[in-house]
């Protein structure tokens, strides 16, 4: 499969030194839930050998956005060229609420069902539905799924098939 990722001009210039590129700890946003993650990665991908997730896009992201990176930062856009089997795919708008530790429901209903102590499911179990992209939702209250993130650990640079240097635009103030 063809697939995206973005990063930092320093961290692509390490991975050409190293010869592979891989997630680190100390970029990890919001700890706790790049840990879950890795847990569904270990569970979910055959080869995966716990690495912190380098983060996928199935689309080509769009550089000419100034919502990858703050602006003004030299970065990279590679295309990946990775086994299906080596990426877990999960819906972007949903993985927010893992990271808001929200209840991960499929309609209105169902939300107000979980608050009122109604379901016999746990928020986090309901975190595992932003894998199945297939499930029967309410496009109105959780998004139309348009936007894939993918994980994935270490990629070795034979996998990289083109980069694209970028600056990314300034923000502009509202």
């Amino acid at each position: 499969m063809l697939i995206y990722s973005l990063q930092t001009l320093s961290v692509w210039e390490l991975a050409r030194k190293i010869g592979y590129l891989e997630g680190a700890q100390e970029h990890a946003m919001f700890p706790e839930h790049y840990k879950w993650m890795m847990g569904e990665m270990s569970k979910r991908l055959p080869s995966y050998t716990g690495e912190y997730p380098i983060w996928l896009w199935v689309k080509k992201p769009d550089m000419r956005s100034s919502a990858h990176f703050i602006g003004g930062t030299k970065c990279v856009r590679l295309t990946l060229e990775l086994d299906d089997k080596d990426v877990l795919i999960s819906d972007f708008d949903r993985w927010h609420l893992v990271l808001n530790n929200g209840f991960c429901s499929d309609n209105e209903q169902e939300d107000e069902n979980f608050d009122n102590g109604k379901l016999n499911i746990t928020k986090e179990e309901s975190w595992e539905r932003i894998f199945d992209l297939t499930r029967n939702v309410d496009v109105e209250w959780t998004g139309n799924g348009e936007w894939l993130q993918g994980t994935t650990g270490r990629i070795y640079l034979d996998k990289v098939k083109k980069v694209e240097h970028f600056i990314t635009r300034k923000s502009k103030l509202y």
